[in-house]
């Protein structure tokens, strides 16, 4: 069979899915009952039409455009297979499925974030005044007190943890963000802030501040600094459909992973919500000895231990 045939006989099948997907939106009940039917026979056929022409055609534009027609069907023709899950069901086990299944993406945001954050901290350390440019000026009281001042006091010192968190928040959502523009804007972002954040500490580190630095973060960075890497993950998966998508088109690349995306952020932001709270009463109180290394450790080996564990699939 050649090309031309084979699109010939096929593609008023193909149109007719098309159309039907457009009708249903994502939702097959719209269809009604015989639509649904319809729906179904017109997917086996584009299914089998697909298996065909990888066989006969596997380096054609044409199979590519087949491929995202019949993943879209797909989608739609098993939307409510096993109901729809629920909210609870998500938040106990869906999204740290979610997370897990971004291994790759998960180490590269985290070795970007954390090599940089490396690489400026020994900078701080050995050339402190250099580094000093790089840090924000709401951070540099915190980073390099004023001459003359032993430390920040209480106010300054709950006005820096403050200033991180609302940092760290930005950081997390616009690293998502920009994961889209090819995954070269995420990627840039985490390098960034990375430095950022590990001038500040290699800055303080030089003056003999690290440790009123790290009181006043630690309880609340580990699991800020974790929400960054799982939703920067995401972003960068987005991102990377764009410049690899493989036999999709890139529109459809991408949809493929938008939804479990955006899922990923939503279930992001109650852990947010979590340091946001430890951030506002446990940073500020001025905890001393292990105290804001044990609330910061801890939370930030529950939030890993809950990939770990409950995003296994069983």
């Amino acid at each position: 069979m050649t090309l031309d045939r084979f699109e010939r006989e096929r593609s008023s099948s193909w149109q007719a899915l098309e159309a039907a997907l457009g009708k249903a939106r994502g939702k097959p009940e719209r269809l009604g009952a015989a639509g649904v039917l319809e729906l179904g026979g017109l997917y086996r056929a584009a299914a089998a039409d697909l298996a065909l022409a990888r066989r006969l055609f596997p380096g054609d534009p044409l199979t590519g455009r087949l491929e995202a027609l019949v993943v879209r069907a797909r989608a739609t023709v098993y939307a409510d297979v096993g109901g729809r899950p629920s909210p609870l069901a998500f938040i106990s086990r869906g999204y740290w499925r979610l997370v897990r299944e971004r291994r790759l993406a998960r180490g590269v945001a985290a070795t970007l974030f954390i090599g940089a954050t490396a690489f400026a901290l020994i900078w701080g350390i050995l050339d402190p005044d250099g580094a000093a440019g790089l840090v924000p000026g709401v951070f540099i009281d915190g980073a390099d007190p004023p001459r003359g001042d032993r430390g920040l006091t209480s106010s300054q010192s709950a006005a820096f943890s403050s200033q991180i968190f609302t940092n760290n928040i930005h950081v997390t959502f616009l690293s998502f963000a920009a994961g889209l523009l090819f995954a070269v804007g995420g990627a840039f972002l985490l390098v960034y802030n990375g430095l950022i954040f590990g001038a500040v500490l290699g800055v303080a580190a030089a003056h003999g501040n690290l440790d009123q630095v790290l009181r006043l973060v630690v309880a609340h960075g580990v699991l800020e600094l974790s929400c960054i890497v799982v939703a920067a993950a995401a972003g960068l998966q987005m991102g990377w459909a764009l410049v690899s998508p493989g036999p999709l088109t890139r529109p459809a690349a991408l949809a493929v992973q938008a939804r479990p995306a955006m899922a990923v952020v939503l279930g992001t932001a109650p852990w947010l919500v979590v340091a946001g709270l430890v951030e506002g009463y446990v940073s500020p109180a001025g905890w001393g000895g292990a105290g804001p290394y044990i609330v910061g450790l801890a939370l930030g080996l529950a939030f890993w231990s809950l990939i770990a564990v409950r995003g296994r699939r069983t």
